[in-house]
């Protein structure tokens, strides 16, 4: 289990009974936390008295691949200047927890001892002015530290911090490039390796194709055996589904062998496929790996991050693409599908293998998984690169079940409503640069995404329930 450091301020001025006291309820403090939080451990740190000792635990941090961030605690004063150094060199993402050893205070005994140990207003102050001056990343959380609330907020940390240790290793495979002449997919792969950690490399499609094709019957079968468990086989075109099993054996292979956590592809580079993958990307998307169509890696490798963040939470997490409206007055919904690439996690009853023609990409008709999709409050999450920074849109949505059946559209089908309203959750996003590719998800909120977006420095924009208009440029 990954862990976060607990590290808890101090100063030499107190003394050794002092600074005993301090030790015994830090360790208190992270008993405590640990046994609250189930996504990683709390491990306590010595107390920090002074800055050699601020800069080995804060090296110590960033050497540590299992620590995934800090939380620091002023239970005393800590002055400021002494954490410079080590501030500077540390890399984790950093959680400020505002709380004391103790909840209430001893009215009848308070005395400048118990002053004196128990003045973390104070001393947080000094530690959130040297965090501000050097503009530090964080996390700032209030309150009583076995609070629920507070425990949340922790645990909502964590699930970011998490993520984005896994965004510094996430590799990204693109089987060939961006769909030509599409402009808000593409974007800057080295910025993405040096602010997301993302290591997007590009494949050719043969080298796929090689796999494939070295694929065995045996193997084929018993992926056959996995769909047929997991859905419903409504076609007789039985060829047409192994072929797909055997693409998504050969992408098993492939992701395993080089390492990969996301990809993409694009209907424009099948050379040596039968078919555009469809029920072999769908089922590959359904275990977390990051997916985006026609050569998006930002929305691939977001999606793989967003599902990392969401492992321990309820709810589906996958890329979608806007498609189409309803403009019924005062109804208006969105139908968001693919022509084949949506996940199975958003299925409400069991999704059905179909084959059917597909008038894109010149190849045989492929299968694909056919649903419709949940209900429930969800965000829509989209990346685009704006020339000198990237920028996150993240929007509220209410994901409705479809008024009508739609027996003519093979292909998976989600629906929703936009936020504050139709015409102004619609505009803002075409204002604000908003693609046609997103990732979705019921697990994650609005929070999670803005945390996120602070600890990467990254641009934000929020359509939720208090948009107006006029918004944006």
């Amino acid at each position: 289990m990954k862990k976060l450091y607990f590290i808890t301020g101090s100063q030499d001025l107190y003394g050794d009974e002092t600074l005993a006291q301090v030790a015994v309820d830090s360790k208190t403090m992270v008993e405590n936390l640990s046994k609250k939080l189930n996504n990683v451990c709390v491990e306590w740190q010595p107390t920090v008295r002074n800055s050699d000792e601020v800069y080995e635990v804060c090296l110590k941090a960033t050497a540590d691949p299992d620590c995934v961030g800090v939380i620091t605690w002023m239970h005393t004063f800590s002055p400021a200047k002494m954490w410079i150094r080590g501030l500077k060199a540390l890399t984790k993402p950093m959680l400020h927890l505002h709380t004391q050893a103790n909840e209430k205070l001893p009215y009848k005994t308070i005395d400048m001892d118990f002053m004196n140990l128990n003045q973390s207003a104070h001393g947080d102050r000094e530690f959130g002015f040297i965090c501000a001056r050097m503009n530090v990343k964080r996390e700032v959380v209030v309150g009583y530290y076995e609070n629920p609330d507070v425990i949340a907020k922790i645990a909502k940390f964590a699930d970011v911090a998490i993520a984005l240790a896994y965004s510094q290793t996430l590799r990204v495979a693109m089987f060939g490039n961006n769909m030509r002449d599409v402009a808000v997919t593409d974007g800057d792969r080295v910025e993405s390796e040096i602010r997301y950690g993302w290591n997007v490399n590009y494949y050719g499609i043969g080298d796929l194709v090689k796999i494939a094709n070295e694929v065995s019957d045996a193997e084929i079968t018993a992926k056959m055996q996995e769909y047929t468990s997991k859905y419903e086989m409504n076609t007789d075109k039985i060829d047409s589904v192994k072929e797909q099993a055997k693409y998504e054996v050969a992408l098993d292979k492939f992701i395993a062998k080089n390492r990969i956590g996301a990809f993409t592809d694009t209907f424009q580079d099948l050379h040596g496929l039968r078919q555009l993958p469809g029920i072999a990307v769908q089922n590959v998307m359904s275990k977390g790996v990051g997916f985006g169509p026609e050569g998006d890696y930002k929305t691939s490798a977001l999606m793989a991050v967003l599902c990392k963040m969401a492992e321990n939470k309820k709810g589906a997490t996958a890329f979608i693409e806007d498609y189409t409206y309803d403009l019924t007055a005062g109804s208006e919904l969105e139908l968001a599908s693919h022509m084949l690439e949506v996940s199975p996690v958003f299925a409400k009853n069991t999704p059905k293998i179909e084959v059917h023609h597909l008038g894109i990409g010149d190849k045989e008709p492929p299968a694909r998984l056919v649903f419709d999709g949940v209900a429930g409050d969800a965000i829509a999450v989209s990346m685009v690169d704006m020339g000198d920074r990237f920028r996150l849109i993240c929007a509220k949505i209410e994901m409705v079940e479809p008024p009508y059946d739609m027996p003519a559209l093979p292909v998976a089908r989600l629906m929703w409503k936009l936020k504050p309203d139709f015409p102004t959750g619609a505009a803002a996003w075409v204002k604000a640069g908003g693609a046609h590719h997103a990732v979705v998800s019921t697990a994650l909120d609005v929070a999670d995404i803005r945390l996120f977006a602070k600890l990467t420095d990254t641009e934000l924009i929020v359509i939720d329930e208090k948009t107006e208009l006029p918004f944006g440029a």
